[in-house]
């Protein structure tokens, strides 16, 4: 599954950055998120192991994430049920509280029976990704008159 969004955010992009990449956060506002653990974080890379839960399917996976803040941050499988599971996160500073957030995310589960059960679990997960963290945005910093919102 290949999946690609956009949207423009009335937020910095530093600030959309910090969300994104605060997995320890996540089970805070996704609710398919059962858990997450910051396994190693620096100021180039963000190891994260996130738990599953959601419309009977579980399953956890870890990912190994090269960063450069405020602008970009890879997203690759280190551990988990997926055959292949590689993306990045794009934000550009459009205005001093706006950026736009690109999203590409691409994976395929690993065994035909997982498959099955996660992928249309996931697939809805992963398509709503950049609309959760636009909300999230909205609930922990109030709209500024004017904004890209």
């Amino acid at each position: 599954m290949d999946i690609r969004k956009s949207a423009l955010i009335g937020r910095p992009h530093g600030e959309m950055f910090d969300l994104i990449e605060a997995a320890e956060d996540y089970p805070a506002f996704m609710p398919w998120c059962a858990g997450a653990t910051v396994l190693e974080r620096d100021a180039n890379v963000v190891v994260a192991r996130i738990q599953v839960d959601y419309r009977g399917a579980r399953f956890a996976f870890t990912t190994r994430n090269a960063k450069r803040r405020p602008e970009w941050m890879a997203i690759a499988l280190d551990e988990g049920p997926f055959e292949r599971f590689e993306g990045e996160w794009r934000l550009t500073d459009l205005a001093p509280r706006g950026c736009r957030i690109d999203f590409a995310l691409s994976y395929v589960f690993g065994g035909a029976l997982l498959g099955r059960l996660a992928a249309p679990v996931f697939d809805a997960i992963a398509d709503t990704m950049v609309d959760a963290f636009a909300r999230r945005a909205e609930l922990i910093s109030p709209s500024v008159p004017g904004g890209m919102s």
